[in-house]
């Protein structure tokens, strides 16, 4: 008999590991289950090579290069999410390992809260809320917008950004967009090259990946391409952002305040941050919701299974060098 493969659950964003499991361990194979947060980097390398998984599932926790090497059997890591920084990809294909993510799970959640996030800035909620619960009411010291008065830039088009896009033109926003591989097809949505769509824009949203090529893709330089008083929203990654150069243009009054769903040293918040009154912080949710979090753990699941039991991957983020010559892992 084939001994039982199996797989290794670093770490995850959700009470229990009860979906995962019914699904991999119905599949026949064995679930180890990590901490629920993420430990360090050497954690995670260690229970790798006590466990010797076939297959690896994480959230937020990181997968280097060292982990894929230590697992002879290791034949795929499987990202329950859809950003692929905290995984040694280059790695993994040099060893035949397959990674996978998620892509379409969150959608209209990441796309709801972006736009949450413009209108809560656009019609002051979260500065009203606060100044009320101070026991402050003063309508008329609100700094309230038009969204349809106003131009939204979007950096990103992919699933996520084209449906952002699409919800703030039903809101009467004018929308343009900076991609550097859009569509051939925008409909009549202008595409921009990113210093453009910064001088244009009232409201910048960021739905850009985080690679080696967009880490600080808004730092000191674009945030002064912007115009006064402008709204950035980052529901990616915290990366994306220089975060000295944003607190510097907010502490000097240019920039008028940011949405920020994920910062670049989580979960600490920068003071400052909190004292701003243009600034507000969600702890990277702008993914979650019920429904999203089910077809997330179920997909990623999914995945493993069929990776491991010898199908094509569904959403393949590499080509396996050992895969595509046909050598076995």
């Amino acid at each position: 008999m084939t001994p039982q493969q199996t797989v290794l659950l670093t770490d995850r964003a959700w009470p229990d590991d009860s979906i995962e499991r019914d699904i991999l361990e119905g599949a026949g194979f064995i679930v180890v289950s990590g901490p629920a947060d993420p430990v360090p980097v050497e954690s995670i390398d260690a229970l790798v090579a006590e466990h010797q998984p076939a297959a690896i599932l994480t959230c937020w926790a990181t997968v280097s290069a060292n982990a894929i090497a230590s697992s002879a059997p290791l034949r795929a890591v499987a990202r329950m999410g859809v950003g692929l920084d905290n995984i040694a990809v280059s790695a993994a294909t040099d060893h035949g390992v397959q990674v996978t993510n998620v892509p379409d799970y969150c959608v209209a959640e990441v796309s709801d809260h972006a736009i949450a996030l413009a209108l809560a800035w656009t019609r002051g909620l979260v500065a009203a809320d606060r100044e009320v619960r101070a026991g402050r009411w003063n309508p008329a010291g609100a700094r309230l917008r038009r969204l349809s008065n106003l131009t939204c830039g979007v950096i990103g088009y992919g699933r996520i950004g084209r449906a952002t896009a699409a919800k703030l033109r039903a809101l009467g926003a004018r929308v343009v967009i900076s991609d550097p591989h859009p569509p051939a097809d925008t409909g009549d949505i202008e595409v921009m090259s990113l210093d453009d769509l910064l001088v244009a824009s009232d409201i910048v949203v960021l739905h850009a990946p985080l690679v080696q090529h967009t880490h600080h893709l808004i730092g000191e330089r674009e945030l002064a391409l912007l115009p006064q008083d402008a709204f950035l929203i980052n529901v990616s990654r915290g990366g994306l952002i220089d975060t000295a150069a944003l607190l510097a243009s907010l502490q000097a009054g240019h920039l008028g305040g940011a949405g920020l769903d994920v910062l670049e040293e989580e979960p600490m918040v920068p003071t400052e941050l909190f004292d701003h009154p243009g600034v507000i912080v969600t702890p990277h949710i702008a993914f979650s919701s019920d429904a999203s979090v089910i077809d997330l753990r179920r997909s990623a699941a999914e995945e493993v299974v069929r990776v491991l039991q010898g199908e094509p991957a569904r959403y393949p983020c590499n080509t396996p060098s050992a895969l595509s010559t046909g050598v076995s892992s």
